[in-house]
């Protein structure tokens, strides 16, 4: 039985992203209406486990149990409901989030500016990077390198960076100077009898190649997630970053890490930055830094780049950026107590605890008939799905896969998300042994009533 509150609604009255509008004129949303634990509630009160997090973000859950979470807002909200952090201005809550970001850091890091979102994050680092070259008479070095596969935001500047060309269309995007180098899936784009070491040095070879095509003096940063989330969960191949950052530090490119979704604990790690061994000059995060509760992110820089960028405001007499939210006093109150949440649970311990097991469902999925390559990392994973295994055959898009994996997913129980061919797994990080073989029964149900549909 749907709540009355929903007759009442024009439930079409909202413009929703990623979506196909006109199709949702007809079909409508999926409505949640709350959650608790790990599971979220749709209009029949149906529960749902959260196998994505939402948008990989929610680590913590729903519910009861961030009360205190919820106490700490409501009190910031009557003490200080807003407050800017431009031209000199601060407040208790935004110092006491930038000094512990910074004492967590994987690298040392010099300080820490807030923002209100991923994209936000990205942008905000594209713009520091022109900032840091044109402050070292280098106003040239404005290309910025990325790969296919990976996704960086929404906004102008961050979509130039991700490698999807689906997202560029009718958009006129990228813009120009935002360059591309081959993604990471090695399942897919290996070449006949390469090995992994094979590949991995082919693609340090593309982007090496392609500095020196460029133009060394013409580069100013490469890009890179941890893990790549929007190609399906995709870890690196063996090697794969000490081979790339010995070429960045070669010719004097700035490295960005972007850390939106593996950062707090994700990838088993406080930072993908330390499970991989990387040595970021800029560190964008998100997602996870408030669990989601409040829309947060925040760039990291070290001292090199910082102190660059100081030098250059000084001689321009501002750093003319920011966004009115930025450093938000209930935000930034609230993100202090869900790091003090994270350390209290041990939330990356907790990660670590369960990441045998979450490789071995992973690895289990390998004898279904629609899956081709499994991969994963701490509680990030995801299923290479295909229409033949022998012959590594993609489903064309008109098959609608994703639609029907997700649709199949909501009627056993779970919440999957599909990203081109591959399911991705990234439930929050609270989950349990037992929730975990919930999840991974769900989407085993799920898949099998889509190969069952194709018979």
């Amino acid at each position: 039985m749907k709540p009355t509150w929903l007759a009442d609604r024009d439930i079409a009255s909202v413009m929703h992203p990623y979506t196909n509008l006109k199709k949702h004129l007809d079909v409508g949303p999926v409505m949640i209406t709350r959650g608790e634990g790990i599971y979220l509630y749709d209009e029949n009160d149906r529960a749902l486990l959260d196998g994505a997090a939402g948008q990989w973000c929610s680590s913590l859950g729903y519910g009861k149990a961030n009360a205190r979470i919820a106490k700490v807002a409501s009190d910031a909200l009557i003490d200080l409901p807003y407050s800017h952090i431009f031209r000199h201005q601060s407040h208790k809550s935004v110092v006491e989030l930038s000094e512990k970001l910074l004492a967590l850091a994987p690298v040392p890091m010099s300080k820490v500016m807030l923002q209100c979102s991923g994209s936000e994050a990205n942008d905000t680092a594209v713009k520091m990077v022109w900032y840091y070259w044109a402050g070292r008479n280098q106003p040239q070095r404005r290309k910025i390198i990325s790969r296919m596969g990976s996704y960086h935001g929404s906004t102008c500047a961050s979509l130039s960076l991700t490698g999807n060309t689906d997202y560029y269309r009718s958009f006129g995007l990228p813009l120009d100077g935002f360059l591309k180098v081959s993604g990471l899936n090695y399942y897919r784009t290996g070449l006949p009898g390469e090995t992994e070491d094979q590949f991995t040095d082919r693609l340090a070879k593309e982007l090496e190649d392609l500095i020196v095509k460029e133009g060394p003096d013409t580069i100013a940063a490469f890009w890179a997630d941890p893990v790549q989330g929007n190609a399906g969960a995709l870890p690196p191949p063996k090697g794969y970053f000490e081979k790339v950052q010995k070429i960045l530090k070669k010719y004097d490119i700035v490295f960005v890490v972007d850390e939106v979704i593996c950062g707090f604990g994700r990838t088993g790690e406080w930072w993908g930055t330390q499970r991989y061994g990387l040595e970021p000059d800029i560190i964008t995060s998100a997602k996870g830094l408030s669990s989601a509760m409040q829309p947060i992110s925040a760039v990291l820089v070290n001292e090199k780049i910082f102190s660059v960028i100081a030098a250059e405001s000084d001689r321009l007499g501002s750093f003319i950026h920011g966004y009115t939210y930025a450093g938000h006093p209930v935000t930034t109150a609230v993100t202090v107590e869900v790091i003090k949440v994270y350390e209290e649970l041990d939330i990356v311990g907790h990660v670590k605890g369960l990441e045998r097991q979450f490789q071995a469902i992973l690895e289990s999925f390998r004898d279904h008939p629609l899956i081709g390559n499994v991969s994963g990392v701490g509680l990030l994973g995801g299923l290479e799905m295909v229409k033949d295994k022998e012959t590594k055959t993609a489903f064309p898009k008109e098959f609608g896969l994703a639609p029907k994996i997700e649709a199949a997913g909501r009627s056993h129980g779970v919440l999957v998300r599909v990203i081109a061919d591959r399911l991705v797994f990234a439930p929050p990080l609270i989950i349990t042994a037992e929730e975990l073989d919930k999840l991974a029964a769900g989407a085993r149900a799920a898949l099998d009533d889509v190969y069952a549909s194709m018979a």
